[in-house]
């Protein structure tokens, strides 16, 4: 932010990064935009990674776990537990599980690579993982809620007990639209915004920090620590961010889940 409000020094203006720069040219081109970019090779990777780890974790179950295996175990076991069973309830949960836990870590290993150098571009940075990660979840809970009370659903989802007849051409619109409409684009764009919005100041303070120390004066050349304080303080600010997020959008899942499946008692 210092950088931002510099003025035109020795040697020119500065020119902050714009999110054009963030999304890097296809590696495979096979279309006049689009091609078999970066981040598509990330999310690949990415399901490698979360298979081969819980693979090898579950290799050799042992009574007294080691070290990897208590780390997976750990891992499902918060999933399982803190996600699931909290939110959806003893009866139901089970069946749900297997979807929280591959939408958690999906969406962790793809955000943490935002954090690694050389990588540091979380795959959900660009709009379109984010949609349909939330689509997925959007028909899911429409399925569940269908399967569970039929047609009646829909009203059950729209229509709150207990309330004045006289009432329900405002309510019921409202419902409409938050349930059906909003809720989705939320889930998406929550996502997306946080890992754009911190990838891109992480990259705006970096070009900050070249701008400073390129210019003649000591004095700016100093200011530059100052750029690189604030970048590392929101560098680990936005690692915390990044498992947030995928706790956050898992977490909103279970809870849309189990709203649909209690439609009725809600």
């Amino acid at each position: 932010m210092i950088a931002l409000a510099l003025p035109a020094q020795d040697s020119g203006t500065f020119t902050p990064p714009g999110i054009d720069e963030m999304h890097l040219p296809a590696i495979l081109p096979w279309g006049a935009h689009e091609g078999f970019s970066k981040q598509m090779l990330l999310v690949i990777l990415s399901v490698v990674i979360i298979a081969t780890f819980f693979i090898l974790a579950a290799r050799k179950q042992q009574l007294v776990p080691g070290k990897l295996q208590f780390a997976g175990e750990m891992a499902y076991g918060f999933v399982r537990n803190s996600i699931a069973k909290d939110i959806i309830g003893g009866r139901d949960f089970m069946k749900y599980v297997p979807l929280l836990f591959s939408l958690f870590f999906f969406i962790l290993v793809n955000n943490i690579y935002g954090a690694i150098p050389l990588i540091q571009l979380p795959s959900f940075s660009h709009v379109g993982g984010a949609y349909v990660l939330a689509g997925l979840v959007y028909f899911t809970w429409i399925g569940i809620g269908l399967k569970k009370n039929g047609i009646k659903y829909f009203k059950l989802a729209t229509v709150p007990s207990g309330v004045p007849w006289y009432i329900l051409p405002i309510v019921v619109p409202i419902e409409i639209i938050s349930n059906f409409l909003v809720r989705p684009v939320t889930h998406s764009l929550r996502l997306f915004a946080t890992m754009l919005a911190g990838h891109l100041i992480v990259m705006l303070a970096g070009s900050g920090i070249e701008f400073l120390i390129m210019q003649e004066n000591v004095l700016l050349k100093g200011t530059s620590v100052l750029v690189l304080v604030g970048a590392i303080a929101m560098y680990m600010l936005e690692a915390l961010i990044m498992a947030l997020q995928a706790y956050v959008f898992t977490l909103l899942t279970a809870i849309y889940i189990e709203g649909a499946l209690h439609a009725d008692s809600h």
